[in-house]
């Protein structure tokens, strides 16, 4: 996203990590346009200060950080679901008080299809949601975190106005701008290793690349007419399809019988 709205030219961009020091950020600032346009800002979605000062003088806001861990949480409250909910209503009330015009959040489909009971017929859109109380039996705590966090960000922009618009995607795949494997890449490759008791899974996942997600984003921002949840999910595939697409780009690697 970062990439996309810098080459577009006319954007100066605020980026909030959480030591702009780190070289494991020196991704971004290689980014063309970035010495002039990008700024990287301390911050922390629990902290409400480090949140306005990277908000401030900003007409629009992508919010699409949020904790999605790749082993089992321990203490879900804390890991999840308190970084999900307050950070975002921190960036919100942010965006409210410096006057940004549209806030873009990144929910996932994860907010959408986990229900037991879902809607009758063949097909689940932007109006189902995921139901809390399952989540919550079946420790599917990442659900529950986007799931918890979207509503309020809904429940936040009908009381007081704020012009929201929510972006859900499924698993992310696509070219990497950092060195380190990312959660949904970190999937693919636990897949291809059989690590862990569900790695053979082969069941279906949806997916989207990473390039088209924050091409949806930008639509978000900038069409006038943009309002309410959008899916935003280009294929539905078998694990072990996925495998075999891998294995047809780099044959020579170990790969789990089929």
């Amino acid at each position: 996203l970062v990439e996309r709205l810098l080459a577009r030219g006319d954007y100066a961009v605020h980026g909030t990590v959480r030591d702009p020091s780190d070289p494991k950020n020196d991704h971004l600032r290689t980014l063309d346009g970035a010495g002039e346009r990008l700024r990287l800002f301390k911050a922390d979605v629990l902290d409400y200060a480090s949140v306005a000062s990277a908000v401030a003088g900003c007409a629009g806001v992508f919010h699409v950080a949020s904790p999605c861990p790749a082993a089992k949480s321990t203490n879900p409250e804390v890991e999840l679901l308190a970084p999900a909910v307050a950070g975002t209503l921190n960036v919100l009330r942010a965006c409210r008080e410096a006057g940004v015009r549209r806030v873009v959040v990144v929910s996932s489909v994860r907010a959408i299809f986990i229900n037991p009971n879902p809607p009758e017929g063949p097909t689940m859109d932007e109006h189902c949601w995921s139901d809390e109380e399952y989540c919550r039996a079946t420790e599917s705590w990442y659900c529950l975190s986007k799931t918890l966090a979207e509503r309020e960000a809904w429940a936040y922009a009908e009381k007081t106005g704020l012009d929201v618009v929510t972006v859900c995607p499924p698993l992310v795949f696509g070219p990497l701008l950092q060195p380190t494997v990312n959660t949904s890449s970190l999937f693919l490759i636990r897949y291809l290793k059989c690590d862990g008791v569900d790695a053979m899974d082969d069941g279906v996942r949806n997916m989207v690349d990473v390039r088209d997600v924050a091409d949806a984003l930008m639509l978000a921002y900038k069409s006038p007419e943009a309002a309410g949840r959008y899916i935003c999910s280009a294929h539905a595939r078998k694990v072990s399809e996925m495998v075999s697409v891998v294995r047809s780009l780099h044959p020579n690697l170990n790969y789990p019988n089929e």
